[in-house]
């Protein structure tokens, strides 16, 4: 998720009006970009990380699944005097895109995980609770939409989806609602959608800032566009294409995807295996990445008064070893198991 606002007149690749995602400054840092060097930014977005990675001169190749980024993304390209490649593809696939661009290993990869800020604006989108739209949410803008899942999955199923990747602990009572709906007329909609779960769950007084709705659209859209394995498996493209020395840098936006590049991140650095005085320590393979940060970086005071939005924000980064990358198992990651709907989830 970018969370972002703008500023005005700066120098460097980009224009007058510069996106500025969350975290900027901290992603430089561990990203460390150094002229010449081939960097993929693997969620384009409304490319604010590839500004600042071009303004110091490196390479880019710039990646996003959604066609309006890559519309609005070519003026960038343009800018950067060949120092750019905008790619139409899902960043999982970063390491294959990277080599497509003539780049065999790279020297850094970053990854903002999760929805922009552009497309919750969008209320055509239907990411977004708050400006009704048609019920969406699909990034790549083709394929199964939210529509579709609330109106076709089994109760049983989209129970688990929304308590699973909303954590909604309502989610039983949010289902059946869905389903009697449904059975009256088909849910098409991101408001009446919203008003059915918020009549459902009411409003909490300690979190009247918080919508009811906020879990359920968040596992809709996770579900809709394979999020959580769209991140794992791009945390493993990253390992396989990132030369010894490179950086990996992700900022992540609810627990679901944190809790997998911690996990990822926490078992290629591991040295030792776990053991205890019953049984003997296990071999571990060679480490793949060493931390760069032993906790997740948030958000200072001062940039969460600016954009809300970056509240949640969560930075973990690793440097690459020499060690050769392993196999991933994307559920041992954390991906959860979910009922599969026409190509979706898993």
């Amino acid at each position: 998720m970018m969370a972002h606002g703008t500023e005005s007149a700066a120098s460097g690749v980009g224009g007058p009006e510069r996106h500025v995602p969350v975290l900027l400054d901290q992603v430089m840092h561990h990203l460390s970009p150094q002229p010449g060097e081939v960097i993929v930014d693997g969620t384009f977005g409304a490319g604010g990380y590839s500004r600042a990675i071009l303004d110091k001169d490196a390479i880019v190749v710039a990646i996003d699944r959604d066609p309006d980024a890559i519309v609005a993304g070519e003026t960038l390209a343009k800018e950067a005097g060949g120092r750019m490649t905008l790619v139409s593809g899902q960043f999982k696939d970063l390491d294959g895109h990277a080599r497509s661009a003539g780049f065999d290993t790279v020297d850094g990869v970053v990854l903002d995980l999760g929805v922009s800020s552009m497309q919750l604006d969008q209320a055509e989108r239907g990411f977004s609770f708050l400006r009704d739209g048609p019920l969406d949410m699909r990034m790549e803008q083709a394929g199964p939409s939210a529509a579709d899942v609330v109106n076709d999955l089994p109760v049983k199923d989209l129970i688990r989806i929304i308590g699973v990747l909303g954590e909604e602990k309502r989610a039983t009572a949010v289902a059946h609602a869905i389903d009697r709906a449904r059975k009256e007329q088909h849910l098409t909609r991101t408001g009446e959608l919203a008003a059915l779960i918020e009549n459902v769950l009411g409003r909490s007084p300690k979190k009247a800032q918080i919508h009811p709705a906020t879990r359920t659209f968040q596992a809709l859209r996770i579900y809709v566009n394979g999020e959580l394995h769209q991140a794992a498996q791009a945390l493993s493209a990253a390992e396989h294409i990132l030369k010894p020395g490179g950086r990996l840098v992700v900022v992540s936006f609810h627990s679901l995807e944190d809790r997998i590049v911690k996990r990822f991140l926490a078992d290629r650095s591991r040295t030792r295996g776990g053991g205890s005085r019953h049984m003997p320590e296990q071999d571990v393979p060679p480490a793949t990445f060493e931390l760069l940060t032993r906790k997740a970086v948030e958000a200072n005071a001062a940039e969460t008064a600016q954009n809300p939005r970056a509240r949640s924000a969560r930075l973990r980064a690793g440097r690459r070893t020499d060690a050769p990358a392993r196999e991933l198992d994307i559920h041992a990651a954390g991906v959860p198991r979910l009922a599969v709907y026409k190509g979706l989830g898993g």
